[in-house]
């Protein structure tokens, strides 16, 4: 459209110059010596423009022609570059089908003419990596450096990465020691740390980094208290198969006083201190928490608890059943309780009224124990029997034993 009406304009130029030519073309005469020309003005002006536009286009086509060899050039190399990129997005799309190995033989055929290099070595590198070959994974990943030297962290990222999930986790933890140590603030390679840190059990690296974690917001802090309750919790299992009450104490200590109150990282503190000969200590800890927040498995646990005054601990459990009257778990507690003071009597009616209201297999087990040690074996292997089908869901555990007295047990509690 635009060239119609440059070619409309120059008609109407030339209509112009023509009217005006028709009436008064004009004279013009040049001498120069022994020469002279003679002509209308309109016929020079015609035979200037005409000279001119010659010489234009005989000047663009010797410039045409030097340039000629770089055009060429250019218009191979996008060539080039286009092929690279369809190769480049073959590769890619091979890799996110799960073709492995044509997509590592894309992704490479012409990287030396891609405009993202970078990308293609990465990812011929995690195509390599599906393949469990690790030796041309790292030679991909030495290129990609070598070519771009300025993407160390994405290099590295990937790297680190890539060994994890072949299994290599000392090579990834030295790898993400190195990004940490480039990009200390750079959430993701915080998270890999994390990450590297649970997988290898370094409990104790992941508590100093979770205050890194938390500023970055690389966990929400829900995430980040549940990740310190989960490492105190195996460093004080840890501290327990020491077998150092005095190194479990010193663990003890460096918890936070609020996760201190956690039910659960408690009742792990609780069961080292009743392996290691400190029940009294346990027996305390755990009547505090339960008065503070009742707490079902803390209940559980202050029955498994070996305190020196069984009857007093005892006394202790029957105050909460004031509160707590129909309370499976706090009956099973006060019969463990009953079994370690020797009131078997009162011990078989607390069971038999904790299984009465919900049928657990440690329930069953400790009344078969009772049983047993009472010299009612055929019992006994009943709520053997009952234990098992509760633990394995199979099967119908059969009627309950009514709750009776037995003239054993009035013996006993007198």
């Amino acid at each position: 459209m635009r060239y119609l009406f440059y070619l409309l304009g120059l008609l109407v130029l030339a209509v112009g110059v023509g009217l005006v030519a028709h009436n008064d073309p004009g004279y013009v005469l040049i001498n120069y010596g022994q020469w002279s020309v003679e002509s209308s003005l309109t016929l020079l002006v015609v035979a200037l423009v005409v000279g001119f536009l010659l010489l234009y286009a005989a000047i663009r086509l010797v410039v045409a022609s030097y340039a000629l060899p770089r055009r060429l050039r250019a218009w191979r190399r996008e060539r080039r570059a286009v092929r690279a990129q369809r190769s480049t997005v073959r590769g890619m799309t091979l890799l996110a089908e799960g073709q492995w190995q044509k997509a590592e033989r894309e992704l490479t055929r012409q990287v030396d003419k891609s405009e993202t290099p970078l990308l293609n070595y990465l990812a011929a590198a995690r195509a390599a990596q599906e393949q469990d070959e690790e030796t041309r994974r790292d030679h991909y990943l030495s290129m990609a450096h070598r070519v771009v030297p300025g993407a160390e962290l994405a290099i590295g990222v990937t790297q680190a990465e890539l060994q994890m999930v072949g299994g290599q986790l000392e090579q990834a933890l030295a790898t993400v020691m190195h990004l940490h140590s480039v990009a200390p603030k750079n959430a993701h390679v915080l998270q890999l740390l994390q990450q590297l840190y649970e997988r290898l059990g370094s409990w104790n690296d992941l508590l100093a980094l979770l205050p890194e974690l938390r500023k970055r917001k690389v966990l929400e802090e829900s995430a980040a208290d549940q990740l310190e309750r989960q490492a105190f919790g195996v460093l004080l299992t840890g501290a327990q198969q020491t077998g150092k009450l005095k190194q479990l104490h010193a663990l003890w200590e460096r918890v936070p006083r609020a996760l201190r109150q956690q039910p659960s990282l408690l009742g792990v503190y609780v069961q080292g201190l009743s392996a290691l000969k400190g029940g009294d200590e346990a027996e305390e800890l755990l009547r505090e928490a339960i008065r503070r927040e009742w707490d079902a498995e803390l209940v559980r646990l202050y029955g498994l608890v070996e305190s020196k005054n069984a009857t007093q601990q005892l006394n202790t459990a029957e105050e909460w059943l004031k509160r707590h009257e129909r309370h499976a778990i706090l009956l099973l507690t006060l019969g463990r309780l009953a079994v370690r003071a020797e009131l078997w009597g009162k011990a078989r009616s607390y069971l038999e009224a904790s299984v009465g209201m919900e049928a657990r297999p440690e329930t069953y087990r400790v009344l078969a124990e009772l049983l047993e040690r009472l010299g009612e074996e055929e019992a006994s292997r009943d709520y053997y029997r009952k234990g098992l089908v509760a633990a394995t869901g199979e099967g119908k555990a059969g009627p309950v034993v009514p709750l009776r007295r037995f003239p054993l047990a009035n013996r006993a509690n007198k």
